[in-house]
């Protein structure tokens, strides 16, 4: 009977650290990507600029563009000390990667055939 109530108990008490975990994981996740959508937002700006004012044989138009989008920020890791980010934006086909951290833009027309920074 007591072996029973142990058991009991501790099946109790794992399905509430279960419990507990997945509510904090949603949680976490949840200000994630409030913070993701706060960045991507202020330098959503930053990159349009960099990019429309990149000398390109293709030229990057954000402004005068028929079909543009969002890609967002994303992040390369290149080894384990190593992070790259980068902020993609297309407009008519034309893609425009933009490093935060240098303030760089880099153009180019097949997004499959880019070269990272």
């Amino acid at each position: 009977m007591a072996v029973q109530r142990i058991l009991m108990a501790l099946v109790v008490l794992l399905a509430a650290g279960l419990a507990g975990s997945f509510y904090m994981n949603w949680k976490t996740l949840g200000q994630l990507r409030t913070v993701k959508a706060f960045v991507e937002n202020s330098v959503f700006a930053d990159a349009v600029a960099a990019c429309e004012r990149v000398q390109s044989t293709t030229p990057f138009k954000w402004t005068g563009g028929k079909q543009t989008a969002v890609i967002g920020l994303t992040s390369v890791k290149l080894n384990k000390d190593t992070i790259i980010p980068s902020y993609t934006l297309v407009a008519d086909s034309v893609f425009c990667d933009y490093d935060p951290i240098k303030k760089k833009a880099d153009i180019g027309s097949n997004f499959l055939e880019r070269e990272t920074f």
